[in-house]
């Protein structure tokens, strides 16, 4: 029933035809591929560039269990294709996998520079977001683990080292509870991405264990900056990275930040007071105006959250005639953070423009990770197996991207040497 020549029936702007272009055009003894080259004596092992052909092939099918794509290489035409009808086990499909995780990430980088020196990443403008990807873990194993920390802590020293070892080993002690949008808490790990404006392709990414964003911004900055070849970058993100600290690290840098400052709003008296808004600062004198016209001096400084309190005179809270409209308390007190100046300028660049921007730019990577590759969860277990995973399914999503930027026979003609 088949043709005596598979390559008959795979049209020339089939996906596999990419996939077998960009792995062959792989250094794999470079990226850290095992047995990239066949030992002298002996039998030979697969070679890795088949079985990561196998894998992409497979992120891009919705199929990532090694017995399943074990099935395939046995009844898919197009696998037998990619693989000349090699058929290997699913140990071994899934050895590949595990021994491979860095080496898979530099193959993922490795198609990203690639693009750059095809002149396809020059814009200089990216938008960051972070999605929450379920793990493995269970939630009750999770609950458990906490549950053991927190009791942990306060056991006498002596103590500790019995009751650890009577506690059954977590096979995933990384994960964490993190709210999902549908799911509410679950065991998850936070996903960040970093998508290229202009062509959509994703440049950086990282499996963290932060359950906010936060803390992410910098980070993910860094690993824009050893991609992409811009004279001036510009970040465009959500509230959630709004972080004075970080974002003064970015302005150093001279990375321009399009941001939303994430400002507390005063919810005293139901929210009929005054906001802080309504208080103008004096950076010559250190010091608050408030809307009668009565100075707030610097209290004390919160190194926690690095704030600093300002506070007015009690006797003039008392007697002002604002006072009902202002605070409930003895005096009005405002807060100032350490890098107000940043976080100013920062939000202002953020236009309602920029934010439309960074919807249409990052959300529909992700929509399209967790629908089409992922089924919104990790099946290895650990923060190293779930960042080999979506190192995988980035690739896979990058290749389909630049099939639709470029066409796949004009792609397979780009990858091949010249």
């Amino acid at each position: 029933m088949f043709p005596e020549c598979l390559d008959d029936v795979i049209p020339a702007d089939h996906a596999c035809r990419v996939i077998d272009a960009f792995v062959d055009s792989l250094d794999m003894a470079m990226l850290g591929f095992i047995r990239s080259v066949a030992a002298a004596t002996g039998r030979p092992g697969y070679d890795p560039r088949d079985l990561l052909k196998l894998y992409l092939y497979g992120y891009l099918q919705q199929v990532r269990s090694s017995r399943r794509l074990e099935a395939e290489c046995h009844r898919n035409i197009e696998v037998m294709w990619l693989l000349n009808r090699l058929s290997p086990d699913h140990k071994v499909i899934a050895e590949f996998r595990r021994l491979h995780r860095d080496a898979i990430t530099r193959a993922g980088a490795r198609l990203i520079q690639w693009a750059r020196s095809q002149a396809m990443l020059q814009g200089g403008w990216v938008a960051i977001d972070g999605s929450k990807f379920r793990a493995v873990s269970s939630q009750k194993r999770v609950l458990a683990r906490e549950a053991l920390r927190r009791y942990l802590a306060g056991l006498d020293d002596a103590d500790r080292p019995a009751v650890e070892t009577a506690v059954m080993p977590d096979p995933e002690p990384e994960a964490r509870l993190m709210r999902t949008a549908q799911e509410g808490n679950k065991p998850a790990y936070n996903v960040q991405t970093a998508v290229e404006t202009q062509t959509g392709l994703i440049v950086a990414h990282e499996v963290t264990t932060e359950a906010t964003d936060n803390r992410s911004l910098w980070p993910m900055v860094e690993r824009v900056q050893g991609v992409l070849d811009s004279s001036e970058l510009h970040v465009i993100a959500d509230a959630g990275y709004s972080s004075g600290e970080q974002a003064r690290r970015c302005e150093e840098a001279g990375i321009v930040t399009h941001i939303p400052a994430n400002r507390a709003v005063n919810t005293q008296g139901d929210g009929t007071l005054f906001d802080r808004s309504a208080f103008a600062y004096d950076a010559a004198t250190d010091t608050f105006r408030c809307p009668a016209g009565d100075m707030l001096a610097r209290k004390q400084v919160a190194r926690r959250d690095r704030s600093v309190i300002y506070a007015a005179r009690a006797s003039r809270c008392t007697a002002c005639d604002l006072k009902p409209q202002c605070t409930t308390a003895k005096q009005r007190f405002v807060s100032r953070h350490w890098d107000d100046d940043v976080l100013q300028r920062m939000h202002a660049r953020a236009t309602p423009e920029l934010m439309r921007l960074r919807r249409c730019t990052v959300e529909r990577p992700f929509a399209e990770l967790k629908e089409r590759l992922f089924g919104r969860r990790f099946l290895l277990r650990g923060l190293a197996g779930a960042a080999c995973e979506m190192a995988l399914g980035v690739m896979a999503f990058n290749l389909k991207r630049l099939m639709s930027l470029l066409g796949a026979v004009a792609l397979v003609q780009r990858l091949q040497p010249a």
